[in-house]
């Protein structure tokens, strides 16, 4: 059975608000057209849709970022919003306000808020108890949901699908990985293979919610704590930064328990025609190569720029109804 949006409430303007802490908030089918509208606007074919003018968007970051800040902003603004930015030192929750007062306080003034907290996903929880005020999770401790809506509508720009597809992703199983898993398992005949060092794999909670998906779905998801034993034959490979924005590791000696996990050139040898993706920023020379970062395969650029694509179709789809909307990738020619 689809998970179904509970958080989609009506504003006093006729708009539905839709909150989008995690990936799970989405029925199946949103998922699938968010994917398929980030790719319209990559594409340049989603026509000149202004829908958040005289709206206004915050951005709330807590934490560094480069990508995912510039990508809202911009995207707000490509969308006709106004923005206020608000930076880790501007909000009264620094001298113990709630995040629930918070949100009664901003959900008057703003029409959506993006907020990259790298905290646990409750608080975010608590600036969403309104629904006036759409709330969108710019990354927190569990989950980045909006990078997975990235990849998304990168594999379906470079792939034109999604199903069927076969993707390696060696590396922490952090926020990044979780979306991804909670995302790709959604698809059918998608193969989500993660090789995580021991000890930084998927939280269970996170492997239940995706493997439910992926029998519902026809998917398949595994895990291993090594490199051994790859079958290759991937369209994609795919790693992020080894520290994590926002983390630390428990371990000293972490870095070599993350060594045989680097992506390096070896890896195209059974899969030759594999693209590389990277959420970005990356480490040359630790989590991956230059020579597979700056090479021909690699996509993550083209992938960084997406960001800001499927940041314009989230935004849409949190104050707009998705019946308004114009024909999905497939049918706009």
């Amino acid at each position: 059975m689809e998970n179904r949006d509970l958080s989609a409430g009506a504003r006093e303007d006729g708009r539905r608000v839709r909150h989008l802490i995690s990936i799970d908030d989405l029925t199946d089918t949103e998922l699938h057209r968010l994917a398929e509208r980030g790719a319209q606007f990559s594409a340049g074919i989603a026509g000149p849709v202004k829908p958040l003018a005289d709206l206004v968007t915050g951005i709330y970051f807590a934490k560094t970022s480069t990508r995912t800040r510039t990508a809202f902003s911009s995207g707000a603004l490509r969308l006709g919003a106004n923005l206020i930015a608000y930076g880790p030192g501007d909000l009264q929750l620094n001298t113990g306000e709630t995040t629930e007062d918070t949100g009664r306080v901003l959900s008057g003034m703003l029409d959506v808020l993006v907020a990259r907290t790298a905290g646990p996903e409750a608080e975010l929880r608590g600036w969403a108890g309104q629904q006036r005020m759409a709330v969108v999770n710019a990354m927190s401790a569990e989950e980045h949901p909006t990078q997975a809506l990235t990849d998304l509508t990168t594999l379906l720009r470079h792939f034109g699908r999604i199903e069927g597809l076969r993707i390696l992703y060696a590396g922490e199983g952090n926020n990044t990985a979780a979306a991804l898993a909670l995302a790709l398992s959604r698809y059918a005949d998608v193969d989500f293979e993660l090789r995580t060092p021991p000890g930084y794999g998927l939280t269970d909670a996170i492997t239940r919610r995706a493997r439910a998906h992926a029998r519902r779905r026809g998917a398949r998801i595994g895990e291993r704590h090594d490199m051994d034993g790859l079958r290759g034959d991937y369209d994609v490979i795919y790693t992020t930064r080894w520290q994590t924005t926002g983390t630390s590791k428990p371990d000293p000696d972490w870095a070599e328990i993350f060594a045989p996990f680097q992506v390096t050139k070896a890896l195209w040898e059974g899969s030759p025609h594999a693209v590389f993706m990277h959420d970005l920023p990356a480490h040359r020379g630790e989590e991956v190569t230059a020579e597979v970062l700056d090479g021909p395969a690699s996509i993550a650029f083209a992938q960084a720029t997406n960001k800001m694509h499927s940041a314009m179709a989230v935004l849409e789809h949190v104050l707009t109804p998705l019946e308004a909307r114009v024909p999905t990738l497939a049918t706009a020619g």
